[in-house]
């Protein structure tokens, strides 16, 4: 399935092909529109020539950085996130055999396996690895057993809220309208 998070179909294509990408633009999806996040690794692509853990991983840092800086930005906080997708690339080359791919298919594992894996990588806590596992599930063909259970309530069918639920512009004003609605009650308690 084609993802189309972005709205630029080149950097869809990007996510949609490279397991690297769509876990490099999870990573990324804090403090910015998620849109941005997830065309991150396009950006990258662009300027270092290949989303690729041990191409990123081995990147002088300087100017991984100066990569995230270059404008448009990949993220509003270029040194820090670009340090973080930098770690995150040496742990999948370091434990993964720099196949970000293999988190979630080697060894046929559960929902709850996959949930462990992605929350042991580094910028991943129990949130963004709940959300991200529910993406893997719902776009993404991943049928480990248990993986909605695992995911909790970003696993359930049409829950419209986050990343996962986002295939289409209107999925998207529904994603938006979930987190306002979500923003407010917890400022009204």
């Amino acid at each position: 399935m084609a993802l189309t998070i972005t709205g630029d179909e080149r950097a869809d294509a990007l996510l949609t092909d490279n397991p690297l990408a769509l876990l490099i633009g999870m990573l990324l999806d804090q403090q910015i529109a998620m849109e941005t996040a997830f065309a991150g690794p396009a950006k990258i692509e662009d300027r270092v020539g290949a989303v690729d853990a041990a191409t990123i991983a081995d990147y002088d840092p300087e100017a991984f950085t100066d990569v995230f800086r270059q404008t448009p930005a990949v993220h509003r906080f270029p040194g820090s996130m670009a340090g973080r997708v930098q770690t995150l690339c040496r742990t999948i080359v370091d434990e993964w055999d720099g196949d970000a791919a293999a988190i979630w298919t080697r060894g046929e594992p559960t929902g709850a396996e996959v949930l462990r894996r992605l929350k042991a990588l580094p910028g991943f806590g129990d949130q963004k690895a709940r959300i991200f596992l529910a993406l893997l599930g719902k776009q993404c063909g991943f049928d480990g057993a248990g993986w909605r259970e695992a995911a909790g309530a970003y696993g359930e069918e049409g829950a419209f809220r986050s990343v996962a639920d986002i295939t289409s512009p209107e999925s998207l004003a529904k994603v938006r309208e979930n987190k306002r609605a979500a923003k407010a009650a917890a400022k009204a308690k």
